[in-house]
């Protein structure tokens, strides 16, 4: 379902599989690469989405989410902007590691994050708050420019993905986290503008069945 006539619509694509998601390590705001299979999702997931022809894409500025973003840009003929608001949450200490050796070598701060508390990740890393704000200020200037009844995609990640809808329908950050399954790889999230507010119309949408 696309937008009514006068609300816009809002497309939040995580990025496409790399190597360390397969491999299940925190990534964070390492620069890591899409990987083979990564590269044709993003394929798959652009043909599905040019339909909605969208007037401007916008994607973090980490390869493997602005690689993502300029396959569906190169079918429409759009140029891609980068803005670095849009990145992965920074994971601290814990970017690079495993998640078995995160909990592991962790308890104390996995414990805090069932609990439901918005830690600092990775202890030096940013919290679910720090990435919500700088996310909803990128997101707010896209806004500023999509006309009535367009249609705008931005190209980010897991984490930061999840906190831009959570912030636009005015969900708590960490309700969002503890009761949202994540975005998958080339997944997405739709959102439609009403006179009220923001709606979720699908969430983990992509072009092949979960």
């Amino acid at each position: 379902m696309l937008a009514t006539k006068d609300g816009r619509t809002l497309i939040i694509w995580r990025h496409g599989e790399t190597d360390h998601n397969a491999s299940g390590i925190w990534q964070g705001q390492l620069d890591t690469p899409l990987s083979d299979r990564g590269r044709e999702q993003a394929l798959s997931a652009a043909a599905v989405l040019a339909p909605y022809s969208p007037s401007v894409i916008v994607s973090s500025d980490l390869q493997r989410a602005a690689d993502t973003a300029r396959v569906l840009a190169s079918r429409l003929g759009l140029q891609v902007r980068y803005d670095d608001r849009l990145r992965e949450i920074h994971a601290g200490l814990w970017q690079g590691m495993t998640a078995g050796d995160v909990a592991e070598q962790y308890p104390e701060e996995q414990a805090a994050l069932k609990a439901g508390e918005d830690i600092q990740r990775g202890v030096d890393g940013e919290s679910l708050g720090q990435v919500a704000e700088r996310t909803r200020a990128a997101v707010d200037e896209l806004l500023a420019e999509v006309a009535p009844g367009g249609c705008a995609v931005i190209a980010t990640h897991g984490v930061s993905g999840r906190a831009i809808v959570a912030s636009l329908v005015g969900l708590d950050q960490s309700l969002a986290w503890q009761s949202i399954a994540g975005l998958r790889n080339c997944h997405w999230a739709e959102l439609h503008e009403y006179a009220a507010g923001w709606r979720i119309a699908a969430w983990n949408a992509g072009p092949h069945p979960l």
